[in-house]
């Protein structure tokens, strides 16, 4: 029963009603005790005999009332009055961001601003072990002053985790624990996947509700739509979204990124805490405001980080579409009410004193970095040392060490010694100064390294030598598939630090490095939405610094792998990636990335064996440790059945880049064609070792399993393989042939009509459609199928000579002669 406007409650005169949603209704009050205008909210005198309820209710206001943090609403008063269970809470005017949507999608720059205020409000939730469960549009809202606040944690929960060391927002004790299993919290639109399963759910939840809002804010839509909550959590739980690029273009590749990561599937594969994700946002934000000249809406930052007065006119772009989000239970469309709660202020202030303290330091260190009566303009990069010194530990080190002094070379007026002058400081002398005067350098780096299976910690010190100082420390968590990413990422800031003297035209050209190797490290991930990420990183660097070579290197790669795993016609993609190769020559003829993406071109479009041999081998002179050049010259000469060399190429292009998950399964696919699968399910285990959920180690299992006849393990590889693709027809194809080998005729045919549906869409090669007929024993039409492959130049033909599965068609005549139109003359 609602409460009369006029009426008093308590000791709160009800001025209006605000909203009402499944925990009760909100009302706007008046406190006759203390003449402030408060919110109410009260629970339905009927949810009194619903024990469940009650305790949601509780849990809502004991949960946030642990929490102190400018960005969460916090308790005033939790009572009961008239048989009625109420909370107060401060009442704050202003907007919800569902009220922003209504007039179209919301600035990049705006976004980021609401964005980093929301994950910082979840952090501390976080941290505390409490996790919201409903972040939405109408739960959170910004205030004229540009303060956001999040709203309603009617739906958190206390969570029940363990404490660990490798986790920095575990709590130190279980606190209470999750809804029952199967039990389905929360608004539709924004459930992550394993909440829509009414699976216990932890933070990593909220980081992907985060991820949708961001979506929405940024497209105007949202990324997940249906005429029913049920067709929507099919899509949540089934469909990826589209790429925000293709609805919202001009949005910052970085961003797009960071949406793409929150939005994964696999929590596994999403930022893994709230503090990861902040630290991306704060760190574009940052980019973008030192890069941009146009102020965001409203008046300068205030010393809180917020945008004061904000004007919202100017935040929004005309014409963008809305959407009419269903929700669970009914929300008023003009609620505006949020709350601000009380916490234990000890056990805060004594945290907001040490981060003063840190505050403190970090400003020291700044006026001592400012104020040295000396510049460092060279360093040494000391070799990393780790908990091991034997196998792949070793190696690990190692390339990391490289990889740093190569990218700090790159940068302007820094002298950086070479990898031979500090190798003989591996185990021996530790005296940083006098190491730095044998040197003759101003600054050393030092770092140790600690792998846990798939996940690396490298700490990270820097000295400045002439003064014995730390200029800088850091630690960094990452997954050993981001090794790319983890060595930028540590130059980048390296740089920084050093507060290096740079010329408008140097810092276009190191920008734009920066980007190449972020679009190197998505670009690695061999999945279409990860080369796609690359892909527009790459530009984003040729449009900073159109006369820099290697992002048109990294274009005419992405081309050629998009051909490679499907993803792309080779009629459309290879010319692109010919151009981009082309492109980069001319700019720098000596960059042999170039030349081996232009040898990739030759060999898997043109078929031009003589000329792609000739552009493989000048890139490997040109860069002798340059594994990919290795790795595809290895292709080349497996399939004109040159087996000895091409092992050998394969081995080196590991040797080379020994961490490289696709450099890894690439010896394994190398070592299948060779009839050497053991050795193919070795080097595939130890890449899954690496990365679990890498979906070509999988493949190349799966396609090691079959070729032994061990039918039931090829196919569980596959079906882990196919799913962890991304949408690549070809893993579909061979999922269906290894269905059909394997004696699963049923499951085979359902795969080759959902081919033939998707075929009805958009083009698919004749090659896997010709793949799967070979494994129903449909010879005839096989080579039917791969004559019209021939005709297309399809990019999988060049393997035909010696990949295994098609060994039932050596002897028929048709098969032979295709082989030698092909140019692969037996």
């Amino acid at each position: 029963m609602s409460v009369a406007i006029g009426s008093r409650f308590d000791r709160y005169e009800i001025i209006a009603q605000l909203g009402a949603g499944g925990m009760g209704e909100v009302y706007l009050a008046r406190d006759s005790r203390l003449e402030r205008k408060i919110a109410i909210k009260l629970l339905p005198a009927e949810f009194l005999r619903d024990p469940a309820r009650l305790l949601r209710f509780e849990t809502e206001a004991k949960a946030v009332s642990t929490l102190n943090h400018p960005n969460i609403i916090t308790i005033h008063e939790i009572g009961e009055a008239d048989a009625r269970l109420f909370i107060t809470t401060e009442f704050v005017d202003g907007q919800t961001v569902r009220q922003l949507l209504s007039r179209g999608r919301i600035a990049a720059q705006l976004t980021l601003e609401i964005a980093v205020q929301i994950a910082s409000a979840l952090a501390a939730a976080h941290q505390a072990g409490i996790v919201h469960r409903d972040i939405k549009p109408e739960n959170v809202m910004l205030r004229p002053d540009g303060i956001v606040k999040v709203l309603d944690f009617g739906l958190a929960k206390l969570t029940e985790r363990q404490p660990s060391d490798s986790d920095p927002e575990a709590p130190t004790a279980p606190l209470l624990l999750d809804t029952d299993p199967g039990t389905v919290m929360g608004t539709a639109t924004y459930m992550s996947p394993e909440q829509a399963r009414g699976l216990r759910v932890d933070a990593r939840s909220d980081i992907f509700s985060l991820g949708v809002l961001l979506y929405e804010m940024l497209v105007g839509l949202p990324p997940f739509e249906g005429a029913t909550a049920a067709d929507i959590m099919s899509q949540v739980l089934n469909h990826e979204p589209p790429p925000v690029s293709s609805r919202a273009p001009g949005i910052p590749v970085e961003l797009q990124r960071i949406v793409t990561k929150a939005l994964r599937k696999d929590r596994e594969e999403r930022y893994q805490t709230t503090k990861d994700l902040l630290l991306d946002l704060k760190s574009l934000k940052r980019e973008m405001e030192a890069t941009t000249t146009v102020p965001l809406p409203g008046p300068p930052r205030t010393t809180s980080g917020a945008l004061p007065a904000i004007s919202y006119e100017t935040a929004f772009i005309p014409g963008a579409p809305t959407a009419t989000v269903p929700t669970t239970g009914p929300i008023a469309a003009q609620s505006t009410s949020s709350a601000e709660y009380i916490v234990t202020q000890v056990r805060h202030n004594r945290r907001g004193a040490l981060l003063a303290a840190g505050l403190l330091i970090l400003l020291a260190t700044g006026y001592f970095l400012w104020n040295r009566n000396h510049a460092i303009d060279s360093i040494a990069v000391l070799p990393f040392t780790t908990q091991s010194a034997e196998g792949d530990a070793k190696l690990l080190t190692d390339a990391i060490t490289d990889s740093l002094i190569n990218n700090l070379s790159k940068l302007p007026n820094l002298q950086v010694k070479s990898r031979f002058a500090v190798d003989r400081f591996r185990n021996g002398q530790v005296d940083i100064s006098a190491i730095a005067d044998e040197l003759d350098v101003h600054a050393v780096l030092t770092g140790s390294v600690v792998q846990r299976g798939d996940t690396l910690s490298i700490n990270i010190a820097l000295v400045d030598a002439d003064k014995s100082n730390n200029i800088w420390g850091e630690q960094y968590n990452r997954k050993i598939s981001d090794l790319v990413l983890i060595q930028q990422e540590i130059s980048r800031d390296v740089s920084e630090k050093l507060r290096l003297k740079i010329t408008g035209e140097e810092k276009k050209r190191l920008d734009a490095f920066q980007l190449y190797l972020k679009g190197r490290n998505a670009w690695n991930k061999r999945t279409a939405e990860g080369i796609q990420e690359g892909i527009g990183y790459f530009e984003q660097a040729t449009r900073i610094d159109p006369s820099y070579a290697p992002p048109y290197a990294g274009l005419a790669d992405s081309y050629n792998m998009m051909v490679n795993y499907s993803f792309l016609q080779g009629k459309e993609a290879f010319p692109k990636a010919k151009e981009a190769a082309e492109k980069a020559l001319s700019l720098d003829e000596s960059l042999a990335e170039a030349h081996a993406a232009l040898a990739y071109t030759n060999f898997q479009w043109e078929w031009n064996w003589v000329a792609a041999e000739r552009g493989f081998k000048r890139a490997i002179e040109l860069k002798a440790n340059y594994s990919h050049a290795h790795q595809w010259y290895s292709s080349l000469l497996a399939c004109t059945g040159r087996t000895t060399q091409s092992l050998e190429e394969g081995k080196r292009s590991q040797e080379a880049d020994p961490f490289s998950l696709i450099v890894n399964v690439h010896f394994g696919w190398i070592n299948l064609l060779a009839r050497k699968y053991d050795q193919t399910i070795r080097e595939t285990q130890q890449a899954l070792k690496l990365d679990p959920n890498f979906f070509a180690a999988h493949r190349y299992l799966g396609l090691a399993y079959e070729a032994q006849g061990r039918h039931a393990e090829a196919v569980a590889a596959l079906q882990k393989a196919a799913p962890l693709s991304r949408g690549s027809v070809l893993l579909k194809a061979e999922l269906a042939h290894a269905y059909a080998v394997a004696g699963r005729r049923d499951e085979a045919l359902q795969l080759l009509r959902e081919m033939e549906q998707l075929g009805a869409q958009r083009h698919i090669s004749p090659y896997h459609f010709a793949l799967v007929h070979l494994g129903l024993g449909e010879r005839d039409r096989a080579i039917d199928l791969l004559n019209k492959a021939f005709d297309e130049r399809a990019e999988r033909l060049v393997w035909l000579r010696v990949d295994p599965r098609f060994d039932p068609l050596r002897q028929a005549p048709r098969f032979t002669d295709l082989i030698e139109r092909i140019g692969l003359v037996q």
